[in-house]
This record gives structure tokens, C-alpha cells and sequence, in this order.
């Protein structure tokens, strides 16, 4: 997935969840200080301090369109002390980046975006293709739920960064499906390159844990992939240990 119109800018504060404050240079060179819409409702404490480097999307159709904000603050560069690290922090963005994914593979068909399931609405539903003993291919409905992970420790990608109930939620209707005859994947999009493990925060949600191992123990898929993250574009890669210890 691409952004265009791509601006870099100093983070100021952030007064709400779904605004900030950011100062640019504008076309004439000065400074100035713009409004932008923060596609993450997370609390992002430790990426989004006064000083760092974000990047923003401008969008030029804004008053055309009828949005409150002419940007949209959809990365940042986070200060460690051996590096600097960017991470996309879209929340929008592993959805759209796990829908290019698994287009790509072989071994699916019939991929559709946000299918209602029992009392929850999964991020992808898609056939899975395969042979049976006799070589005639066989066709086994799938339901895949996406999370984005922005939260990272030592090259070590945790989530949740706070507690979530839905998430908990999904997790138990990727059960259910399971039991009942469908294939089911939980796959976590880590929005930054260079993570040697992912885990479950257990400090932040013990209970998260207790209900990835759940879905483990009932056949659910688990998967974490790293992306290629670029000031513009983020696109799913590798895959990444899971470490439940």
C-alpha cells in the first residue's frame, strides 16, 4: 500500500485521541504549525513525544471532501538509543496490507474484506485451496482476523499497548469458527522492520495471552510477519517468532 503527498514534521502535542499538532515547513520555507487527523486511537504514549520526527499524509482535496484536517499523521520515527526506528502507525494500514498480501498467494481464492461471522466482523474470509488423497482439489472456507502492532521492546513486537476487550472478543469467534469446520488465521501485521520475536503484552492484558494460547490449543492459526515500511509505503514480509513464554 502507497501514500501519496507525503510531509515530514516535528510532533508538538496531541490534546485528543484523533488529533494532533505537528509543525512543517510550508512551500515558502517557514515554519508552521498544522492540525492533523491521527489515523491511531491508541495511546501511543512512547512513540508520539514532543520533538520526534512524524510523517504526515496531506491531503489536497481535504475541503472538497469535507474533512475537518488538511493532514493525516501516519508514521513516526521512534528515538532508541542505538537507532531510530520507523514505524507506520495507521491503524488502517494492516488491513489494507494483509488484503495485498494474501492476494498474492497461490493457495487462496474468493477473498473478500470485512465478513460477518456470528456476533463479530472478520477483517478477511477466503477459500483455501488444496488436494485431497485422490488429487481432485478441494476448497475449505477461511476467516482471518487482522492486528496492527506498533509496540515494540528490545526488537521484541508486543500487543496489545492497552487493554482490549474486542480483541479478546475476536479471539473467541476465531475459536468458534474453528469448531465449526472453518478455517481460521490470526495474524498480526508488526507496522516496522528488525523485530526478533513477537509476544503477547502480558503486562498490559494477561488475559490476551491466556486467550491466544486458547486459540492455539483449538487449531486458530497464529501468525506474526514483520513489514517493509518505507516513508510512503508499507508492505506485509517475513515472518516473525512467536514466543508465548
Amino acid at each position: 500500500m502507497n501514500y501519496p503527498n507525503i510531509v515530514k514534521g516535528s510532533f508538538i502535542n496531541r490534546p485528543n485521541r484523533f488529533i494532533a499538532y505537528v509543525q512543517i515547513l510550508s512551500g515558502d520555507g517557514e515554519e508552521k504549525t498544522v492540525i492533523c487527523h491521527v489515523k491511531n486511537t491508541g495511546r501511543c504514549k512512547e512513540l508520539l513525544l514532543p520533538g520526534v520526527t512524524v510523517l504526515l499524509q496531506y491531503h489536497p482535496e481535504a475541503s472538497v471532501l469535507g474533512r475537518k484536517t488538511e493532514y493525516s499523521l501516519i508514521g513516526v520515527y521512534k528515538k532508541r538509543e542505538e537507532d531510530t526506528l520507523l514505524i507506520n502507525m495507521d491503524s488502517q494500514a494492516p488491513n489494507l496490507a494483509a488484503y495485498e498480501w494474501i492476494l498474492g498467494s497461490e493457495s487462496v481464492c474468493d477473498v473478500k474484506r470485512e465478513v460477518t461471522y456470528g456476533q463479530s466482523r472478520f477483517d478477511l474470509a477466503f477459500q483455501l485451496i488444496g488436494k485431497d488423497e485422490s488429487g481432485c482439489v478441494t476448497r475449505t472456507p477461511a476467516f482471518m482476523e487482522v492486528k496492527g502492532v506498533t509496540l515494540e521492546n528490545n526488537n521484541h513486537a508486543l500487543f496489545p499497548d492497552a487493554p482490549t476487550i474486542r480483541g479478546i472478543k475476536h479471539i473467541e469467534e476465531l475459536i468458534h469458527a474453528k469448531n465449526d469446520g472453518y478455517e481460521a488465521y490470526l495474524l498480526f501485521v508488526i507496522q516496522m522492520k528488525g523485530m526478533t520475536g513477537f509476544s503477547p503484552n502480558e503486562e498490559t492484558q494477561p488475559e490476551f495471552k491466556e486467550a491466544l494460547k486458547k486459540a492455539l490449543a483449538a487449531g486458530v492459526h497464529v501468525l506474526a510477519y514483520d513489514c517493509q515500511i518505507t516513508e510512503n509505503s508499507m508492505i506485509v514480509d517475513q515472518p516473525v517468532p512467536l514466543n508465548l513464554d
